[in-house]
């Protein structure tokens, strides 16, 4: 069994490393995967780069520019500029020979200039199986990635909030229905690791006569794991409170709930701390209930050791799939309190894990972190999260899901 894994990034963003994590539990159990992105970060096994010379670089960055160009014209504002993928500009892959060579083809997040429309059409063309991991909602939807109020995906996009003119004629009506004109005959099967997106997938007007699966996405339990003791320099006399991967520009990361909520805890700002990593702006973290202790951008392996020191997690997005922190803190046995929106509520087990909270209760999420750090039985959280990981997300476990859907797709044993 050969499977092509098609990704935009490398190691770039949530959607390429859970694609990359599959492409190494697929290959744990023996399939013989490979994947084939934009253009590779580093050599890495099994991993190939459509981009690899100093012109095919500059080609992909332009198809890249293309694409931004052309949904600017249409854009309400910069704000949502990198939320709208209308799938205009890509290359033709059908003819490399990781795709020629492949049983079934496994498309990922494969927007920003890398596969476009007229690219799927090639590669649906083929006859081959094609599977279609949903990182988002950008696959049934007029190009948005995640519609947040609107619902018109279900009957038909147009009148966008994204775009300047909303009409009926919008931009996302045409590519509603260039995607509908695509996907009537596609041998097309749509997977979510969350079942709130694979519910949807089911009820979107493009993908309702797919099938729509939900697999949860893998974590490497060898790296992400308990340890006794961390290199992170915190205060061990504290209670940590972990918001990973911050970008407090983005609303519906829900940073302002957070904020809201270390408010409500100001009165264990002698015991309790927060602690953050990742992309923010500064400014941001003042006027917090707690101490805040930021580590910018941090490689892969300080990363599992932030897991480990801290206490709590907490990931309060407004709307968002399957976040890779979630489980990466779960089994690093670190309890996670996130709002009740979309796969998150399905990766806490409220009460059993950690918490799952009121969506847009900042009193609720600090709750939440309340149960945690001072109600619960602290270590029989960390106990039943690293039984629902190894149970549910765990590399042989995941790869098995994948390898018997391919096995059915193609009719062939593994």
């Amino acid at each position: 069994m050969k499977v092509v894994h098609l990704s935009t990034y490398h190691t770039f963003g949530g959607a390429a490393i859970a694609a990359l994590r599959l492409h190494h539990a697929l290959r744990g159990i023996g399939v013989e995967s490979s994947v084939l992105v934009q253009e590779t970060e580093r050599e890495e096994e099994g991993v190939q780069g459509v981009a690899s010379g100093f012109i095919e670089k500059k080609m992909a960055f332009a198809r890249f520019a293309a694409e931004r160009a052309y949904f600017l014209f249409h854009e309400k504002d910069k704000s949502v500029r990198f939320h709208f993928s209308p799938l205009w500009a890509g290359v033709d892959v059908s003819a490399h020979p990781l795709v020629l060579e492949a049983d079934v083809i496994h498309l990922h997040w494969i927007n920003f200039g890398f596969l476009s429309l007229h690219s799927l059409e090639k590669l649906f063309a083929l006859g081959k199986p094609v599977v279609w991991t949903m990182h988002d909602m950008s696959t049934f939807t007029g190009g948005c990635h995640y519609s947040r109020e609107c619902d018109r995906y279900l009957t038909h996009c147009g009148f966008c909030p994204y775009v300047r003119k909303p009409s009926a004629t919008d931009l996302s009506s045409q590519v509603f229905e260039q995607k509908k004109k695509l996907f009537s005959n596609a041998p097309l099967t749509l997977v979510s690791p969350s079942r709130w997106l694979a519910e949807l997938g089911t009820r979107a007007a493009l993908t309702k006569h797919l099938t729509s699966l939900a697999i949860p996405n893998p974590i490497d339990t060898s790296v992400f794991k308990p340890a006794s003791s961390s290199e992170i320099d915190l205060n061990p006399a504290k209670k940590w409170i972990l918001f990973a991967g911050v970008n407090t520009q983005d609303p519906r990361k829900g940073f302002a709930y957070f904020k809201e909520a270390t408010q409500l805890l100001k009165d264990r700002r002698a015991d309790w701390g927060i602690v953050v990593f990742g992309k923010t702006e500064p400014d941001a973290l003042t006027d917090m209930g707690l101490e805040v202790k930021s580590l910018g951008s941090l490689p892969a392996h300080e990363v599992v050791e932030v897991y480990q020191a801290a206490d709590v997690m907490v990931v309060p997005s407004l709307e968002d799939n399957y976040p890779n922190t979630v489980i990466e803190a779960m089994a690093c046995g670190t309890p996670v309190v996130g709002f009740d929106s979309g796969g998150i509520s399905e990766q806490i087990e409220h009460k059993k894990t950690g918490y799952v909270a009121q969506l847009y209760s900042a009193e609720d999420l600090a709750k939440g972190i309340r149960f945690v750090l001072e109600e619960a039985d602290y270590e029989q959280l960390k106990v039943n999260n690293l039984q629902v990981i190894r149970q549910r997300n765990s590399f042989g476990v995941v790869a098995n899901a994948y390898s018997s859907l391919y096995q059915k797709l193609t009719e062939m044993p593994i």
